[in-house]
């Protein structure tokens, strides 16, 4: 641990964990393996062993509980658990390669060597000191050299509480929303967690997640997005972010958005008007086109709906209230030229002619303010259809 951590105190916090074994225990305990297992067997193989008949007999007792005893079966037939008894045996028989330090790990330790860390090492340190609210001074020598500074260990200890809490309440948030995969989970509490939409597009770039995994990032968004009781903007800045960076979240995206559009006759109208506002703002912000639409036949009666209706009227009054006259020119102008598009243009154009121009907005009496809109918007059509008839494609 860079020197700074002896293996008796990692040994201490590994065998408290074992005496529990719970959903977090478990993945704390493999993470400390996968970082320094090797290194922990290397420095007390006597220690190591006896860790190993530890969470060996605290397994064995798991096993005979009853089904219904502290939720016994469910800890032991749980992937994580085998994964973690598969890494401690290697572990055990000298068969696990040790990690290696990537360059970022080896600059912090050559530093931390420059600035003779050993000195300072917490040995012969036990958890309980760690923990304990009543140390003083430079605790991790032998002594307790007292100093005027007070130390804030159990304010420390509240904080690791709560954020265990935590992470434990949003564990049992991703089971309630049928996130049933690793990779699910750990996108959805990654997203929930989130201080803004910046902090939660960096952890899901360290996910580092392998193969197609990274195609339910924008699954898990969406559907994040669509639960909530009040649109929150924060899903369509974070989806707008992961489009910039990469086109493949960006194709992955329109084809979520094509499966719900075949689920809007189904929909609540909660998650129906989120989809639209969620969409609108991803082509309002140019992460989208309007060609995502072309999955629509606008043309065909059967296909609208009362609700697909509501759902595409919510998308082009929020489209056309929220943008400047130069957005909506250049957004509809970007599906004028390609000849491919010519079935949506017209379906479009009809639409927003039968749907969006007359006084039932919102299906409610018009009163001033609907006035107001009403009168944005027909303002609006009239720039998006000269930006429709804009063949040469200039933008504004």
């Amino acid at each position: 641990m860079f020197g700074l951590c002896s293996s008796d105190l990692i040994y201490d916090l590994l065998t408290r964990l074992s005496q529990r074994l719970e959903e977090l225990d478990v993945s704390t305990i493999l993470t400390i393996l996968q970082c320094c297992g090797m290194g922990l067997r290397r420095d007390d193989p006597a220690a190591m062993k006896d860790f190993v008949i530890g969470v060996q007999q605290q397994v064995q007792k798991l096993k005979t509980l009853p089904a219904g005893t502290q939720d016994g079966k469910t800890k032991i037939s749980g992937k994580r658990m085998e994964f973690m008894l598969e890494t401690i045996c290697e572990i055990k028989n000298n068969k696990k390669r040790p990690k290696e330090e990537s360059t970022p790990h080896n600059r912090l330790k050559k530093w931390l060597q420059k600035l003779r860390v050993e000195e300072v090492q917490l040995r012969g340190i036990k958890w309980d000191k760690l923990l304990d609210p009543n140390k003083k001074g430079q605790w991790w020598h032998s002594g307790d050299l007292e100093t005027i500074v007070k130390d804030s260990t159990a304010e420390i200890a509240d904080v690791i509480d709560a954020e265990v809490a935590e992470a434990q309440k949003m564990i049992h948030l991703a089971s309630a929303q049928r996130m049933n995969t690793e990779a699910r989970r750990a996108i959805f509490c990654i997203i929930m967690s989130g201080e803004d939409y910046l902090d939660a597009f960096e952890k899901i770039l360290r996910l580092n997640l392998p193969g197609k995994q990274d195609r339910e990032i924008v699954r898990v968004l969406v559907e994040c997005c669509l639960q909530e009781k009040v649109f929150n903007k924060y899903y369509s800045l974070l989806a707008a972010k992961l489009c910039h960076h990469d086109k493949n979240h960006k194709f992955t995206l329109q084809y979520c958005l094509w499966d719900h559009f075949k689920q809007l006759d189904s929909m609540e109208m909660r998650r129906l008007a989120n989809l639209a506002r969620f969409l609108a703002d991803l082509i309002g912000s140019f992460s989208l086109s309007l060609a995502v639409l072309k999955a629509m036949d606008f043309t065909d009666s059967a296909v609208l709906t009362s609700k697909v209706m509501m759902h595409f009227r919510i998308l082009f009054e929020t489209l056309f209230t929220q943008h400047s006259d130069n957005d909506i020119w250049n957004i509809f102008t970007r599906i004028a030229s390609p000849p491919e598009l010519e079935n949506l243009r017209n379906g479009l154009e009809l639409f927003i002619h039968q749907h969006l121009t007359k006084n039932d907005l919102t299906g409610s009496q018009i009163g001033p303010t609907e006035t107001t809109s009403l009168i944005i918007i027909i303002n609006k059509i009239k720039v998006a259809k000269k930006a429709l008839a804009n063949v040469s494609g200039v933008l504004l």
